[in-house]
């Protein structure tokens, strides 16, 4: 029995398991020129520099280099205002994710635009705008000062201030995007059961949208372990106190190069970590 036109292609593909992958007509079967080239100036341009690095690397002096006792203070100190600074991003920015995504209000988009400014403000004014808010003569934090005797530049608390800064608006942007992704049916459904908003959003929607908090709270861990314009200038350079990992690279970049090296090393493999850790959620293709 002949098939109709188009009916023996569909039973074609039938037999072999599911629909083929036609080509378009005009469909280049090579990647263009003036596209391949560009690519691979810009692949070059991101990946040489890390290449380098690890060319450069004093393998040798490494382990000693990376046992000293600043390396460790400074190590210590980071990983300390980093999960610090995360922690007060997910007290906080998870309830304001949960505004932006689930509330009508006046003026939500320029809360919205104001709550992303820090992703492109250049770090060191965002340290600036911290000293004219917190620092003492601040407008909050002479107040914090004569009324509680609290003081933040400067400080250790000073440096998981300016984290969370820089870092938060990462997990709002994430947890924003999973909320509005979830199907909000399943609160509604909750609050006909006689739940209340509080109880849906904490025994409903915080376990649908976990996994993307889980990836706004390391992608926020990153960046604050990253930070250094922010930091350098609200809560300065001082070893054992304010100095991150960040910091003692610069400092050491000035009077020792290999030493230098060595921390890039320890932050580079740290954002490999997080790549890796991300992997399900960036780099597979669905």
């Amino acid at each position: 029995m002949t098939l109709p036109t188009g009916r023996s292609d569909v039973a074609a593909d039938t037999v072999r398991g599911g629909p083929r992958r036609r080509r378009v007509r005009g469909q280049v079967r090579g990647v263009p020129l003036p596209l391949l080239v560009p690519a691979l100036i810009g692949l070059a341009f991101l990946v040489v520099p890390l290449i380098a690095l690890l060319v450069r690397a004093p393998w040798r002096s490494l382990p000693e280099l990376l046992t000293s006792a600043e390396v460790w203070q400074a190590l210590r100190l980071s990983l300390i205002c980093a999960t610090a600074a995360t922690a007060v991003s997910l007290v906080v920015g998870v309830p304001l994710a949960w505004l932006l995504a689930r509330v009508e209000f006046p003026g939500r988009g320029i809360v919205r635009a104001l709550v992303t400014l820090p992703l492109v403000l250049p770090p060191v004014v965002g340290g600036v705008a911290l000293l004219m808010a917190l620092g003492r003569n601040g407008i909050v934090g002479k107040t914090l000062d004569s009324w509680f005797g609290v003081t933040l530049p400067f400080t250790t608390a000073g440096v998981v201030v300016a984290e969370a800064f820089v870092a938060m608006p990462f997990l709002v942007i994430s947890v924003e995007g999973t909320l509005r992704a979830a199907d909000p049916r399943y609160e509604e459904a909750a609050a006909t059961l006689g739940a209340s908003r509080f109880t849906a959003f904490r025994r409903v929607t915080l376990p649908l949208i976990a996994p993307g908090i889980a990836a706004g709270a390391v992608l926020a861990w990153a960046r604050a372990l990253g930070e250094f314009g922010a930091t350098i200038t609200f809560a300065g350079n001082f070893p054992g106190r304010t100095q991150t990992m960040p910091l003692a690279v610069y400092l050491a970049l000035q009077s020792d190069p290999e030493a230098a090296i060595a921390l890039s090393l320890v932050l580079l493999a740290v954002s490999v970590a997080v790549l890796a850790g991300l992997r399900d959620r960036w780099m597979t293709a669905r």
